[in-house]
């Protein structure tokens, strides 16, 4: 089983969003991000079921299951 090394500029990156992330109202989260299209996924639910969404006004798309917030898309990604 091949182990993919972190680079130390890694490992600060992902401290650095810590407290940030903790801060989040749900306790676990799923990210995928997609380079190519620079877009960041961040779900709330491990296979999150969305019945709409709504678009910010600063390219973050906010994921609904009727009233709960089950994922955001965070477009430009690696430009915030």
């Amino acid at each position: 089983m091949a182990v993919e090394m972190l680079a130390e500029r890694d490992i600060s990156h992902l401290l650095g969003a810590v407290p940030h992330l903790v801060q989040l109202p749900r306790p676990q989260m799923w990210l995928d991000y997609d380079a190519e299209a620079d877009v960041l996924y961040v779900h709330f639910a491990e296979k999150p079921v969305s019945t709409h969404s709504d678009m910010r006004e600063d390219g973050i798309i906010l994921d609904y299951e009727n009233d709960r917030l089950v994922g955001l898309t965070v477009l430009d990604a690696s430009q915030r």
